[in-house]
């Protein structure tokens, strides 16, 4: 089947690839698709369904051949002792302050910024992932990792909050992990794990 991903994100777009092996991946970008869909959600399904909506309208507006399905998510890190911030605004988080889009080191510099001091680090990713292969066949999954926050960064995979995200259970950070090992645990892993049991 061909799978259609509501991203312009090099790292989820390979991520996913090994999850949906044997499925052809593309992004917008590889269609010459422009995809810019603004998040106005209140929740990690809100952004999820409304990217897929938006992408699969797009698709079928320009009718592009072939059979596709879409798939979005919208994936962040929810820290308790912050109120669940970053949350739904996990890529953006610190923009605001800097009036700008900061790069993961600096977003991850603000994080442990704003939890300075703060013994509490307990801290989760999550991801909501939304498959459209019609219509009106829609599906979601929503799944999570649990872990703490540590005070600095350590590892150079993944992306994002990964060198600070600590798993207990494997004595490392996301980013430390073995790209096919934190498919089979992380958040979006075991999402897409689910979509793909669907497809």
């Amino acid at each position: 089947m061909n799978i259609l991903l509501a991203t312009g994100n090099a790292h989820k777009k390979s991520e996913l690839a090994a999850i949906f092996s044997g499925h052809s991946i593309a992004i917008p970008e590889d269609l010459g698709l422009p995809f810019d869909v603004e998040e106005h959600g209140m929740t990690f399904l809100d952004n999820s369904m409304l990217k897929a909506q938006a992408l699969w309208d797009l698709l079928k507006e320009r009718s592009i051949p072939g059979s596709w399905a879409v798939i979005a998510d919208d994936s962040g890190l929810v820290v308790p002792a912050l109120g669940g911030a970053p949350g739904i605004y996990s890529a953006r988080y610190g923009s605001d302050v800097y009036g700008r889009m900061l790069e993961s080191p600096e977003r991850n510099r603000y994080l442990l910024e704003q939890l300075g001091g703060i013994t509490d680090r307990r801290a989760f990713f999550v991801c909501c992932m939304s498959l459209i292969k019609d219509d009106y066949v829609h599906y979601t999954v929503q799944e999570t990792i649990e872990g703490t926050i540590i005070d600095k960064e350590i590892g150079s995979g993944g992306f994002g909050y990964d060198p600070v995200f600590y798993i207990e259970s494997y004595g490392m950070t996301a980013a430390q992990l073995d790209p096919e090992l934190k498919n089979s645990i992380s958040h979006r892993g075991k999402a897409g794990k689910q979509i793909a049991k669907l497809l």
